[in-house]
């Protein structure tokens, strides 16, 4: 019993008990500044594709991921199965394309780094000087 008592305890320990705090990134190059929710909103749900005049490339983590189902909850308040509704409604339509998945954070951020114009969302920790921030999620 104590065995028992003592392993719960231990997971709880060290598993994450609040959600990592995310942040939305563009390449450095990109002349816009900091967003606001909304333009965020806007930018994920393809509702408008250029920040300052540049037109943007939008990167996604991969499907399934804690940062994406944060992500997505927090700037849009969809679920993931309303978000592969939400954009296979839009691209039968040929109105928008969803943002390109490459991976986990890390993937995110060295493509980011590497891409001009591009926008993506990782955990703030990863954060360094080959990208800046645009907005952090409350």
């Amino acid at each position: 019993m104590k065995k028992g008592i003592v392993s719960i305890l231990l997971m709880l320990l060290f598993s994450p008990l609040a959600s990592a705090e995310l942040v939305v990134i563009a390449n450095s190059a990109l002349v816009a500044d900091g967003l606001d929710k909304r333009a965020v909103k806007q930018l994920f749900l393809g509702k408008t594709r250029k920040l300052a005049g540049t037109r943007v490339v939008l990167l996604d983590q991969s499907a399934g991921s804690a940062e994406r189902e944060q992500f997505y909850s927090q700037v849009t308040g969809k679920s993931a199965a309303q978000l592969k509704s939400y954009w296979s409604r839009l691209i039968f339509t040929g109105k928008g394309k969803p943002p390109e998945v490459v991976g986990d954070g890390a993937a995110v951020k060295a493509r980011v780094a590497s891409t001009s114009g591009a926008v993506g969302y990782v955990d703030a920790g990863q954060v360094d000087g080959s990208v800046k921030v645009l907005f952090r999620l409350p």
